[in-house]
């Protein structure tokens, strides 16, 4: 299929689309969200919901990650299909899609091999550690900021502009589908990703040097970003996961739940702060247990939320009291979970969202 004719292919499906945005109710939800953030909505739990939800008018294929991985227009259309769903379902998610490429994009920038998963699972790509032990590590520190165009990233943010150049003749799209940042992780996630789970030991045995290598990926997180914000212009407020959020950056702090809490506020927080600086604060997620650490991590300036993959693994009275009780959100809840911490009337109210 020649370019042209995956254009044309696309077009239907982003005609469906403009034809079944009402900007008004995005306007309104849109509204609704904003008002969580600044603390006027006077409930405990926000979940909102739009109308009942507009059916495609065409059907919409199914693109598996991997066929999305391997074809730019299929990712769109994969990353589109979430937009029609929401629309149909009556989510209260924002409309967003990113250039969906996984957990690898900063890894391959240093050299790490691509792993796809097979296809049956229907599941983003990883990266393989470099190998060649600790002094693999100094190489890497020694090169320096990678070349940004290299691994996934001239993939990614080629992906990106395409967007852009997509939704620019189709206006109710432009203006209400967000275009999120890709999935950069957190510095020590990076770390972990490259070294393997070697990380570990170095962190005991090495601590100066996997310190510099930190470093040296948060160098390149930001300058990655900052290529990604000359396409799309950072705002106060963005969304990521379909969730309207204050701030410019969604880290990952997945690595981090198996560390101390002293570890954490020395191999962890540094980096995430300096980030957060620079791109005006944002939001931190964790998957696993991370109620041990999360005192740590609310001590960051420019930490507005958190989200938590695996809730029912907390104690979440330790992460309420770290959390809203500092005026930190928690965003992403499940109904189930949300439920349960709603009749906690001692804590304020605005605070909680849920899906």
């Amino acid at each position: 299929m020649t370019n042209v004719e995956k254009l044309v292919m696309l077009e239907k499906y982003l005609d469906d689309l403009e034809h079944r945005i009402i900007p008004e109710v995005e306007i309104k939800i849109r509204t609704e969200w904003e008002n969580f953030w600044h603390g006027k909505y006077d409930g405990y739990v926000f979940s909102p919901r739009r109308p009942p939800g507009t059916p495609p008018r065409i059907t919409w294929p199914k693109i598996s990650i991997n066929e999305a991985f391997a074809d730019r227009e299929k990712m769109v259309l994969h990353q589109l299909r979430y937009c029609s769903d929401i629309l149909q379902s009556g989510s209260g998610d924002l409309l967003a899609v990113r250039a969906n490429y996984g957990t690898g994009i900063l890894p391959t920038l240093f050299g790490a091999k691509l792993f796809m998963m097979d296809e049956k699972l229907n599941t983003l790509p990883t990266t393989l550690p470099l190998g060649g032990g600790i002094e693999t590590l100094q190489r890497l520190i020694e090169a320096g900021i990678p070349d940004l165009q290299s691994g996934l990233g001239k993939l990614t943010l080629e992906t990106t502009k395409y967007y852009k150049q997509l939704f620019a003749p189709y206006p109710n799209i432009s203006h209400h589908i967000a275009v999120y940042h890709p999935d950069l992780q957190g510095p020590l996630d990076v770390c972990e990703l490259l070294a393997g789970s070697n990380l570990f030991l170095y962190l005991i045995d090495f601590p100066d040097i996997i310190k510099q290598l930190l470093k040296l990926i948060t160098e390149t997180y930001i300058f990655f970003m900052q290529e990604w914000n000359k396409i799309i212009k950072p705002q106060p407020y963005t969304v990521h996961w379909g969730m309207l959020m204050k701030g410019n950056v969604m880290l990952r702090d997945d690595s981090a739940v198996n560390l101390s809490p002293q570890m954490v506020e020395e191999f962890v927080l540094p980096y995430d702060q300096i980030i957060m600086d620079k791109f005006g604060g944002g939001a931190i997620h964790f998957c696993g247990k991370g109620d041990h650490f999360i005192e740590v991590i609310s001590k960051i300036r420019g930490l507005y939320a958190i989200n938590m993959g695996q809730p029912e693994l907390n104690n979440m009275e330790i992460i309420l009291q770290h959390t809203i009780q500092k005026g930190i959100k928690i965003i992403g809840l499940s109904q189930t979970v949300a439920r349960s911490l709603q009749y906690k009337k001692h804590y304020p109210k605005s605070f909680i969202h849920s899906r």
